[in-house]
């Protein structure tokens, strides 16, 4: 009895696969399956860009599914592989060093069925890893009232010696009454000794409203405070009450004594600005050369 009835179990199997059959679908490859057309390496053009190889090349004239690139990363110590589509002809490869010399990258394009065809090799060099430089230490410059000076101070209200009293609820403000003075408009200080790199700090003054911010600044060095040389122009300030700005670090390459915060545009167009506190910063700054500093 137990033996029939694992025989009609049986049958009954059979039978039901019989019936998914006429549903099954045969799979089939998409795209080209025939010997692929390898890329000629004559064909290949390399650029050395600073940390990085361009590589750029003519599609064949034969038919390929895809194409693989592959290299030896001495950084990564790895072997580091590369698709590219068939209508891909270039490929930036990144964070490579000059100091390595020459990379082998073995091109080897493939049908759709990942059968591979010829592979060519094409060695090409990287241009130097730029250098980063970064922040190390900063250290506020100790400034005096007297160090300080403007071109349009307010005579009501908002001496420019409220920048230096730690006072948030305090602030400078250039001349609003009449007769306003036109902008540039400027914080000039004088120091005692000679800088060089620096960043600046400020926060905007404590009140309602965003206008009178500054918007757009040239920051100014001199060493006799007639002739002066615009460092760098900020943009996209805050304009926020109290917001606080931190500027990047500047590297004018050259000593000076003499600096100005000249604001040559503000939010809401205005012809004057306000500030709550203002700092100047030296910085000593750390520079990492990839190509000399790196382990490997």
């Amino acid at each position: 009895m137990k033996l029939k009835f694992i025989y009609s179990l049986a049958v009954v199997f059979l039978l039901l696969m019989n019936a998914c059959d006429d549903k099954i679908e045969q799979f089939e490859l998409v795209g080209y399956t025939g010997v692929p057309a390898s890329i000629d390496t004559k064909a290949v053009q390399s650029e050395a860009l600073p940390g990085q190889i361009k590589l750029k090349w003519q599609a064949p004239a034969g038919d390929f599914a895809y194409l693989q690139i592959k290299y030896y990363d001495p950084l990564q110590k790895k072997d580091i592989y590369k698709i590219a589509s068939k209508g891909t002809t270039e490929m930036l490869i990144s964070n490579t060093r000059a100091r390595y010399g020459a990379y082998k990258f073995y091109f080897q394009t493939f049908n759709a069925a990942k059968e591979g065809g010829d592979i060519n090799i094409v060695e090409a060099t990287s241009g130097a890893a730029p250098s980063v430089t970064t922040v190390a230490e900063k250290t506020k410059i100790t400034l005096t009232d007297t160090q300080l000076s403007t071109n349009a101070q307010e005579p009501t209200e908002g001496p420019i010696k409220n920048l230096l009293d730690g006072n948030s609820g305090t602030f400078f403000h250039t001349r609003w009454s009449s007769p306003q003075i036109s902008l540039p408009q400027y914080i000039q200080i004088n120091f005692n000794e000679a800088h060089e790199n620096f960043l600046i700090y400020y926060m905007n003054r404590n009140n309602s409203g965003t206008s009178a911010r500054p918007s757009s600044v040239e920051l100014q060095i001199s060493n006799d405070g007639q002739n002066w040389e615009t460092v760098t122009t900020l943009s996209g300030l805050p304009t926020a009450v109290s917001s606080e700005y931190t500027s990047n670090y500047v590297a004018p390459g050259k000593k000076f004594t003499y600096f100005r915060f000249n604001v040559i545009a503000t939010s809401g167009n205005t012809k004057y600005f306000n500030m709550a506190e203002f700092a100047i910063y030296d910085v000593k700054l750390n520079v990492f050369n990839p190509e000399t500093d790196e382990k490997d």
